[in-house]
């Protein structure tokens, strides 16, 4: 028998399933055998994406999930979809700072303009 966790965290809480599952058990059995289905409302196993430890079970530089045999102290982790691509968050997060910085800016031209006109 082998140990492992099955993860999944949501904006607000996290859970963690642990399982005792017989050697030779793969990723997916052990996310179908965790329940965790049944207690996360509209998550479908046949479309999640799996990792280990972080290490996505894609099928390029990792075997996919059905492959995928399990290792003692394993933790099989789901993963959300990203809400916003990480390029473009980048791209409003410097146009946010490009507004703040301008606003700045004239604001502290105005200050400097007052200023002279009391002087």
């Amino acid at each position: 028998m082998i140990r492992v966790e099955v993860a999944y965290a949501l904006p607000d809480k996290q859970i963690l399933i642990a399982l005792q599952l017989a050697e030779g058990t793969t990723a997916m059995q052990a996310l179908q055998m965790s329940g965790i289905a049944e207690r996360v409302e509209g998550l479908d196993l046949s479309t999640v994406s799996l990792g280990i430890y972080s290490r996505l079970l894609d099928g390029r530089s990792s075997p996919v999930a059905e492959d995928y045999v399990l290792r003692n102290h394993d933790r099989v982790e789901l993963y959300r979809p990203l809400q916003l691509d990480p390029k473009q968050a980048r791209v409003l997060r410097a146009a946010r700072a490009a507004e703040r910085n301008k606003r700045k800016a004239s604001q502290q031209g105005r200050q400097h303009n007052s200023a002279r006109t009391k002087s």
